[in-house]
């Protein structure tokens, strides 16, 4: 079975190459597929691309150009939930357009024609996801460094799943992040992909996971070096995750 590793930052799918020792790239539709083993699994990595359409147009072309059978996403995201803090992870139970409106046709939310707002994560492969995020963050002191802890103001991480939300918008105002927190009350974090990624593979009828590394709480007082974060923290907790999760069968 073919496993699609779509990682949203390229300093996270550097980080998945680098352990892929057999990799072969494939350039198709303007996007560069790295074909090769890890874990002892068939895998193709990619980046996803910024935003639904980019998201949905890679999943799709992992699915029928390289047969990939299941999905796992990685990226990072801003923390909306309560208790949700830079440095935690978030793996996703369901997933929500929170952008999408074809009211009053379909309620505010809805698929049109799926009867469903919410496409829910692949139980079995969420579980397990969840058990490598736990030993991640067990291990954080390791995994990144005291140091690098310290410099992002990351105590003890926590790992939370529940609902992610997506959407074509970077949200990064307080009053944004009010607006969805007060119509998604429980919604742990936002990002732009992987609610299209799950509405693919719902479409496929093939199973996927995400997991989303908070670099933010989305709102006026984000204060972190973001790509400084996402070479020291996300990166690194992304390949951990990896190798666990396919360490533990995944």
């Amino acid at each position: 079975m073919t496993l699609a590793i779509i990682a949203a930052m390229h300093e996270e799918l550097a980080a998945v190459l680098e352990r892929m020792a057999d990799e072969r790239r494939e350039r198709v539709a303007g996007r560069d597929f790295w074909v090769g083993h890890l874990g002892g699994r068939n895998v193709v990595a990619v980046l996803s691309g910024i935003g639904k359409v980019a998201a949905a147009t890679t999943a799709t072309l992992a699915i029928h150009r390289f047969g990939a059978q299941a999905l796992l996403f990685t990226g990072v995201a801003g923390g909306l939930g309560e208790g949700v803090r830079v440095g935690d992870l978030v793996v996703a139970t369901e997933l929500l357009q929170h952008d999408m409106d074809a009211s009053p046709v379909f309620p505010r939310h809805e698929l049109p024609l799926y009867g469903v707002s919410r496409l829910r994560t692949d139980g079995a492969m969420s579980q397990r996801l969840l058990q490598a995020a736990r030993s991640v963050a067990a291990d954080a002191a390791r995994v990144l460094g005291t140091d690098t802890l310290a410099a992002f103001g990351i105590g003890t991480p926590a790992v939370h799943d529940g609902l992610i939300i997506s959407g074509d918008r970077f949200v990064s105002t307080s009053a944004e992040s009010v607006a969805l927190r007060r119509e998604l009350p429980d919604a742990l974090a936002v990002e732009m992909e992987g609610a299209a990624v799950a509405q693919v593979c719902h479409d496929h009828g093939l199973p996927l996971a995400v997991l989303r590394t908070i670099s933010d709480r989305a709102d006026d007082q984000a204060h972190v070096d973001f790509t400084a974060f996402v070479q020291e923290v996300a990166r690194r907790y992304t390949v951990a995750l990896v190798e666990r999760y396919l360490a533990a069968g995944g």
